[in-house]
């Protein structure tokens, strides 16, 4: 039986893929046969059309690895579904590929789910490149929280207010906490969690999947924790800086659909608007910052993906 499937999109990041990879192969654990006193894990790799060399790499170097190989870009939710469709494990962990498994953080996740039948969904204590703390544990956004999160109005934020969005209530990161949700750079479900509640909605293409299913799984009456005992490093965003305009849209499209679905289509809607004229009101000081010759290529790369933005009008998702 195998105890733990890994599923990881990939995206033209071979470098960091292959470093992911060698961290679970270092782990105490055991690629497609059982070794005594170590979990069975199978590792599989779904490719969203990289044009880097990344299948080539993993067909000479990783046979261990099962590949899925797109010929284009599906999306990384419906990426994620392809290889959770797979899957064959009593528990499922989707990670990033820009991560890197420190010491027995697998083993140390599977345990823990093994030791708790009423929890669902873990995350790991998770670590920046240069070690310290990333903010991964949360509690579902109020719509208040939507309209400073992630917009030139955070810094002004009411400290609570985003204090407690992201849990940083007092418990130190080695703690183990019940939270809302966890991030979805490395998310591990029991697989009685998919069975009821399916896999990632792909009305996200990327971004707040993982919140949303992290509420699906609540809702169904499971647990989410933070294990603070496991710990991975999360380098960050290394897909999603080959696309910065697309990426921006992206990011408010699916916090306008999860609020669309848990708060009414006139929160939604509300929040549609304020998000176009935030990033009208930021063209506008990327324009007058280029007019007066302030670091004009930043400036232009900004105009051009802000513009792209309003275009878009953020509908869809």
């Amino acid at each position: 039986m195998i105890d733990l499937s890994i599923i990881i999109v990939s995206w033209n990041v071979e470098a960091l893929l292959v470093e992911c990879l060698n961290s679970i192969l270092r782990s105490p654990v055991s690629v497609g046969e059982r070794v005594e006193g170590r979990p069975v894990v199978e590792i599989i790799v779904v490719d969203s059309g990289s044009t880097d060399g990344t299948v080539e790499r993993l067909k000479r170097d990783y046979p261990q690895v099962t590949l899925l190989a797109q010929a284009e870009n599906i999306g990384f939710t419906r990426a994620n579904n392809l290889g959770l469709k797979i899957a064959r494990g009593r528990h499922l962990l989707l990670l990033n590929p820009d991560t890197v498994v420190l010491d027995d953080a697998l083993g140390t996740m599977i345990a823990y789910l093994d030791a708790n039948p009423d929890v669902g969904l873990i995350g790991p204590h998770t670590r920046n490149t240069d070690g310290s703390t990333q903010s991964t544990r949360r509690r579902f956004p109020s719509l208040a929280v939507a309209f400073f999160e992630s917009t030139w109005l955070q810094p002004y934020a009411p400290k609570h207010l985003l204090d407690s969005y992201y849990v940083v209530d007092g418990n130190g990161v080695r703690e183990t906490i019940d939270v809302d949700w966890v991030q979805g750079s490395a998310i591990m479900a029991r697989r009685e969690v998919y069975e009821q509640i399916g896999g990632l909605d792909e009305g996200y293409i990327m971004y707040s999947e993982e919140l949303d299913w992290c509420r699906r799984a609540k809702d169904a009456g499971w647990r989410v924790v933070y294990l603070g005992d496991a710990e991975i490093i999360h380098h960050g965003g290394k897909s999603t800086e080959q696309a910065a305009a697309r990426s921006h849209i992206l990011f408010q499209q699916s916090k306008l659909r999860y609020f669309r679905l848990y708060h009414g289509r006139l929160a939604a809607t509300v929040l549609r608007l304020f998000l176009l004229a935030n990033y009208a009101v930021q063209l506008g000081l990327e324009t007058l910052k280029w007019l007066l010759g302030h670091k004009r290529a930043l400036r232009s790369e900004r105009i051009r993906a802000y513009s792209q933005v309003l275009r878009s009008g953020l509908k869809g998702s």
